[in-house]
């Protein structure tokens, strides 16, 4: 995906150990996000971030195709 936005977070998406095993259904992923969710904001971390801003979802939500 190329737009004007840049280059895609592919950290969050691909290879966060906790944003991806939470999206997939991992309960010990979605426990570990949700802490730190909680801790760091809405967005995460600077990945998370950086995914919020790029594809208009929150590191715990998958990417609409």
């Amino acid at each position: 995906m190329t737009t004007s936005k840049g280059k895609a977070p592919v950290f969050c998406e691909k290879y966060c150990p906790v944003c991806r095993s939470a999206r997939a259904g991992n309960s010990v992923g979605k426990a570990l996000q949700k802490i730190e969710l909680k801790i760091l904001g809405k967005n995460g971390c600077i990945w998370g971030k950086a995914r919020t801003k790029y594809y208009g979802v929150t590191p715990d939500k998958p990417i609409q195709k």
